[in-house]
């Protein structure tokens, strides 16, 4: 099992730069978790046990706010990890982690990691890495909830999820949405009558055509416009 798990560690920025005989060790050590969707993987504010390698599937990143909203900080897909921040500076978890879609994931202790990193520095410095990577995407969610409307945000998350899971067809990019409008408020920041409005905006502007859960995209480089343009509505 330990090798089955070995190529999956291999393909994460963090683990990447070791070597086999060291990802095996941390590969037996680890525990499978697998998640249903929105199954809790582990919520904000408790102590952080450890990190967890996305073998497949996706999860999602979020906090609560006092009347029940949801605001997603990000989105990890398979092969990535998450949760390395509290490991590495003693807090607890900071968000809470949910399945997006069905999961299964790798959970590596806390004691273990840091083991590794004080043998092999390229760890710790893979490290440093993942979570600088990590703030610069904080900061640009900050700016994008300040400074765009939410038409151009709800335009930039399909161009995300069109250049990561679209189709090409001859009438142009089409995205699976399987988000519901609820989730999609929350991956924006904002309600899901709005996003409604939106969707009705959007397809008003002959930017997307809304076919039940499919979203087709005609003109990539036109949303891509909307999406940048200062004060669209």
């Amino acid at each position: 099992m330990a090798n089955d798990k070995t190529p999956i560690l291999r393909q994460t920025e963090l683990f990447r730069g070791l070597d086999d005989s060291v990802l095996d060790v941390l590969a037996k050590h680890s525990v499978i978790k697998r998640l249903r969707r929105n199954e809790i993987l582990f919520l904000a504010g408790e102590p952080a046990k450890g990190l967890y390698v996305i073998a497949s599937g996706s999860v999602r990143a979020f906090r609560t706010s006092a009347d029940g909203r949801e605001q997603v900080i990000h989105v990890e897909r398979a092969v990535t990890t998450i949760a390395e921040v509290p490991v590495f500076d003693d807090g607890n978890y900071p968000s809470t982690v949910a399945a997006e879609e069905p999961a299964t994931l790798y959970f590596l202790s806390k004691p273990q990691i840091l083991k590794t990193a004080y043998e092999y520095p390229q760890l710790a410095l893979a490290a440093a890495k993942v979570m600088a990577s990590r703030l610069r995407r904080c900061a640009e969610l900050v700016e994008t909830l300040s400074l765009r409307e939410v038409g151009q945000r709800l335009a930039s998350l399909f161009l995300e999820e069109a250049r990561n899971h679209g189709t090409e067809t001859p009438e142009g990019t089409k995205v699976k949405l399987h988000l519901t409008h609820n989730q999609l408020a929350a991956r924006i920041g904002t309600v899901r009558e709005v996003v409604t409005r939106m969707l009705i905006r959007l397809q008003e502007l002959r930017l997307i055509v809304h076919e039940g859960k499919d979203i087709l995209i005609p003109d990539m480089k036109m949303l891509a416009a909307y999406a940048e343009t200062e004060h669209a509505k």
